[in-house]
């Protein structure tokens, strides 16, 4: 028995040989393909544990997962205006059919990608050579973006790969171009805003011109109303005066003298060349009298 030991042994480690060689796993990220001699035999998509002859039978494995193509550098379009765009972009994508993209590129990624690039890269070329700046910097990305992976989908699948969308990142102009651009928009808001400038300006001088005929109105119409008052003040004044000195016109005359005498000497300087009977004298030259 012990003589036998070492062929089982050896029994044993052959079989877990063959077994390595036979049993493989494929992982839910990855598609596998299946050879025998050379040509595909199976194309194993769901994960788990798999069987194969070893020697004659072989496996490659490619990732089923969504990927990233992403340009190094942005690529450079024209516009409808003929004015150059940098545009940063990216592509999301993904092996559909692994059988016929192992037939189109040999299962070679880097192959794959440069074809994508190409396609990609020619879609958005013709797309912004057909609109403007405007468009493709705000009002039409969307639809380029549509329309590239469309395009690009249906290209792609003829190699097994299909296109899940395609983005735009940044849309910039050239720096000689963006400076020209940056001169212009600064002219055009310096212009908007000496127009807007002279437009306060002349508001300004409307509104204050109202305002001083405004003022000039309520003005006058304050010294009319100020003057009726005092009119009618005035007159009242004047009736009441009547009034009063009517009823004695003797002591009107006396006090309209006395009023006349105040007026007449305000200074001790004033002086008055008169005869002596004049009628301005009057109550002087008959003071005594009244007093008898």
């Amino acid at each position: 028995m012990a003589k036998n030991l070492p062929f089982v042994g050896a029994l044993i480690f052959g079989l877990l040989v063959v077994a390595s060689m036979s049993l493989f796993t494929v992982d839910q990220r990855q598609h596998a393909l299946l050879f025998q001699l050379g040509e595909i035999k199976e194309v194993i998509r769901e994960p788990g544990l798999n069987f194969k002859w070893p020697l004659i039978q072989n496996v490659r494995f490619f990732d089923r997962r969504i990927l990233t193509l992403e340009p190094v550098d942005p690529e450079r379009f024209l516009t409808a205006e003929k004015k150059p765009v940098l545009v940063d972009s990216f592509v999301k994508w993904r092996i559909d059919d692994v059988a016929k993209y192992y037939i189109s590129v040999g299962g070679d990624e880097t192959i794959a990608k440069t074809r994508m690039a190409q396609t990609v890269n020619s879609g958005l070329r013709e797309e912004f050579g057909r609109r403007t700046v405007h468009d493709v910097v705000s009002g039409a990305r969307d639809k380029i973006m549509a329309d590239v992976q469309k395009k690009a989908d249906a290209d792609m699948r003829n190699i097994g790969v299909e296109i899940i969308d395609v983005r735009l990142k940044r849309v910039d102009l050239p720096a000689e171009v963006s400076e020209a651009v940056y001169r212009r928009m600064e002219t055009e808001r310096k212009r908007v805003a000496n127009e807007l400038r002279s437009t306060g300006a002349a508001e300004a001088e409307k509104i204050k011109a109202d305002a001083d005929r405004q003022r000039e109105v309520i003005v006058a119409e304050a010294y009319r109303e100020a003057q009726k008052i005092k009119g009618d003040g005035d007159a009242k004044a004047a009736s009441i005066y009547g009034r009063a000195f009517s009823q004695n016109p003797e002591f009107y005359a006396f006090y309209r003298s006395l009023e006349a005498y105040r007026g007449a000497f305000r200074s001790k300087s004033d002086v008055l060349v008169l005869e002596p009977n004049s009628d301005f004298f009057k109550y002087l030259n008959n003071a005594g009298h009244g007093g008898k």
